[in-house]
């Protein structure tokens, strides 16, 4: 059991490390945010840099949101911790196996569920 907490404390440090470094990366898009600055003159000219402008807006705000989709998994992983939950399929409650957890900490579900899951039919 001790092995397993120290484990746990792991996990937890290195999940507490992910959440600082995307609320980081959060900070800069924003940061990256273009001002509001409205041009002076006809609604209908640069269409071109308008476009390019909404594209930019686009990703940015897709970026922000893959950024904190991953913050809540975090997060949700955390809590996980604190509930005695961490480890266990959410499917079929097996433990998920370790070498899972070590590359994908928020997993959710076993390799087993996760392959009926995607399996198409």
């Amino acid at each position: 059991m001790a092995t397993e907490k120290k484990n746990y404390d792991e996990v937890t440090n290195r999940l507490k490390a992910d959440y600082q470094r995307l609320s980081e990366q959060l900070e800069a898009l924003k940061a990256s945010a273009p001002q509001e600055d409205r041009r002076e003159g006809s609604p209908f000219g640069k269409r071109e840099e308008e476009a390019t402008e909404t594209a930019d807006l686009e990703n940015r705000l897709a970026l922000e949101k893959r950024v904190l989709d991953q913050m809540a998994e975090v997060e949700y992983a955390l809590s996980k911790i604190n509930k005695g939950t961490f480890g266990r399929c959410e499917n079929c409650g097996q433990t998920i196996d370790p070498a899972r957890l070590e590359i994908l900490p928020y997993a959710k579900l076993c390799v087993t569920c996760k392959t009926k899951l995607n399996r198409p039919g």
